[in-house]
């Protein structure tokens, strides 16, 4: 995994609640068991008309090329439904490096941060003032000071986030990473209980 530090980046806004799993990544599409490619298949029944790709929905945000960016912000209850993992590999793989709600499920919440995607759970209020915001407004995501900020505004908010999970994606570890990086710490525990 890439370490991930600060996120300054144009957001794309999903303005919907109770986002699901198969609504992410539809389960069609989970034959694959590495992480990459998924991201075409990225909210694909409401990307397009039909399967064969060539009807793009034009009221869907993903198919407006005026939203770019690194930022995924959507409506609360984000990731709910199955524990899919090819949901959080699915947003990474699309591009996205951090997606803000007012709330996600647990079990994406976890699936997202142990495949280097940041989940900034913020409060409703704040999450309208973003949603507020006119297109090519910026947020900065900051992991270390685990601060959110509207560049535009300058309002901010802090967000929670495990230790150990911040740990690792600061250094772009996963758990078998994180381990070998304790490795002497390790060994001369092992020493001192022989």
């Amino acid at each position: 995994m890439q370490p991930l530090k600060i996120v300054h980046s144009t957001f794309v806004p999903l303005q919907l609640e109770n986002i699901d799993t198969d609504q992410i990544i539809p389960a069609r599409f989970l034959k694959a068991t590495t992480k990459t490619g998924f991201g075409k298949n990225l909210f694909r029944d409401w990307r397009y008309e039909n399967d064969d790709e060539t009807t793009p929905k034009k009221d869907f945000i993903l198919n407006n090329p005026e939203y770019r960016g690194e930022i995924l912000v959507a409506g609360k209850n984000f990731g709910c439904g199955s524990s899919r993992e090819h949901a959080a590999w699915s947003i990474a793989d699309y591009g996205f490096k951090v997606v803000v709600s007012s709330f996600f499920a647990d079990i994406f919440k976890n699936n997202a941060l142990n495949n280097g995607l940041l989940p900034v759970q913020v409060s409703e209020p704040f999450l309208q003032k973003i949603f507020a915001q006119t297109n090519g407004t910026t947020l900065s995501i900051d992991l270390k000071e685990q601060t959110i900020t509207i560049d535009s505004t300058k309002e901010q908010e802090k967000f929670e986030i495990n230790n150990y999970k911040k740990t690792c994606l600061l250094n772009g570890y996963d758990d078998i990473d994180y381990l070998l990086s304790i490795r002497e710490d390790i060994e001369a525990f092992e020493k001192q209980t022989a």
